[in-house]
């Protein structure tokens, strides 16, 4: 590959579970690392990569990669050899996409409207129906598992994995059986434990030079 991978990137963010992915399809790549504290994401140089100011953010030669769901799609496609995205002519390739777009329009939304304590647009009008028909849907889907595509492991279980772990962290997804059980096998992997133990000692060390910087 001629053009050098670079991934934008704050621990313990959405950008924790695009680098599990790198790890995971062994791609080489160079890490930015940006401290949110500090504020390094609203300087002008990195505004011009990302006007929104957020992570990740992938780059590839020319081409600039922003919202997470279209950087594992990105990365996956990326990398064929590596059998982590279901080609078009595979019948898994709908159900696939279908599981990411769902994490993007539905599931988020879902959990930011349940953390702020927002009132449930009536269903008719709800781009996700309601928190709990999301939160079940996904249930019946991983209880076909072992994976979100039944016995075969994608990118797609990275993002769902990362999902739901956090969520339950933050007593915003319910701990289901099915999803403690998903996550529990999935961080089970060589991939997310690298990065996690990373994403750690980034966190750290970021949150030591806030407090030298006077930030809170």
């Amino acid at each position: 590959m001629s053009d050098q991978l670079e991934l934008f990137y704050a621990p313990q963010t959405r950008a924790t579970g695009v680098r599990v992915l790198l790890e995971e399809l062994g791609a080489p790549y160079k890490l930015n690392v940006l401290n949110l504290k500090l504020g390094e994401n609203r300087r002008p140089d990195y505004l011009a990569i990302n006007p929104v100011g957020k992570v990740p953010v992938l780059r590839h030669g020319e081409a600039i990669v922003t919202e997470q769901v279209a950087i594992y799609l990105y990365l996956a496609d990326l990398f064929p050899g590596k059998g982590l995205a279901p080609a078009l002519s595979d019948p898994l390739r709908g159900p696939y996409l279908r599981w990411f777009v769902y994490m993007a329009s539905c599931f988020e939304p879902a959990l930011i409207d349940r953390a702020m304590k927002r009132e449930e647009t009536p269903h008719v009008m709800s781009a996700y129906g309601s928190y709990d028909t999301v939160m079940e849907t996904m249930r019946a889907q991983l209880a076909t598992g072992p994976y979100v595509l039944g016995e075969r492991i994608t990118a797609v279980d990275v993002l769902w994995a990362t999902g739901l772990r956090w969520g339950m962290a933050f007593g915003i997804v319910p701990e289901f059986e099915e999803f403690k059980v998903f996550t529990d096998r999935y961080f089970q992997r060589p991939a997310p434990q690298t990065v996690l133990q990373d994403d750690q000692r980034f966190a750290a060390e970021q949150q030591e030079a806030a407090e030298k910087a006077g930030v809170s």
